[in-house]
């Protein structure tokens, strides 16, 4: 099971990832985490990335992508893999097929989760997050249903933050279902639903 995740910040797809990991055990890479670890390793690879991000720039393709090829090689992938965050840019993508070509490892699918828009600004706003124990509720959580501590709004669920954050998908990501629809790879499952619903339809569609 080899594949790329797609869809807007606050549709789900982290959710699906987590549930595809703990029954599957495969392993969830994101851009983030690769950048974390290589830094904290002190590789190469991190040292490079770390000039970038220390001096506030962006991470260049090229060296995400060796990063990504670095990670990939390394024995958990050797039984699938979960990209969750990259390739986030068409050309991200055709580098990526180029990499996964030279290991042998094509995608099996390009995962969607599609939710409207508006439905996501709503599900971002309302949502509060408990300042003891993480837990993530709605508005509606007076305290944490778990442990009783205080709930709290991050910063970036407001409502103009939100729109922005979407605004950027649209112009830089959303190209990448064209582009996966194009090669035959694209999936798309309704991410407006109850999370155990959406995930059946999820494996139905990797065939799992």
């Amino acid at each position: 099971m080899n594949i790329v995740l797609l869809g807007a910040p606050g549709a789900g797809k982290g959710t699906q990832a987590a549930k595809l990991v703990e029954e599957f055990a495969t392993p969830h890479i994101s851009t983030g985490d690769i950048l974390r670890a290589a830094v904290k390793n002190q590789t190469e690879l991190g040292k490079k990335a770390k000039g970038y991000m220390d001096a506030g720039d962006l991470v260049p393709d090229s060296l995400i992508i060796d990063l990504m090829d670095e990670r990939l090689r390394e024995p958990d992938c050797e039984k699938g893999f979960i990209l969750d965050g990259f390739p986030r840019t068409t050309a991200q993508a055709v580098a990526l097929d180029d990499m996964l070509a030279r290991l042998e490892r094509p995608l099996d699918a390009a995962l969607l989760v599609d939710v409207d828009p508006e439905v996501i600004i709503k599900r971002l706003t309302e949502r509060r997050c408990c300042k003891e124990c993480g837990y993530i509720g709605t508005a509606a959580d007076a305290t944490c249903p778990k442990c009783d501590g205080e709930m709290y709004q991050r910063d970036d669920d407001n409502e103009a933050t939100v729109r922005n954050r979407l605004d950027v998908y649209a112009k830089s990501t959303s190209p990448l279902i064209d582009y996966y629809k194009g090669k035959g790879l694209l999936k798309s499952v309704d991410g407006d639903r109850p999370v155990d619903t959406v995930y059946v339809d999820v494996k139905a569609l990797l065939c799992l």
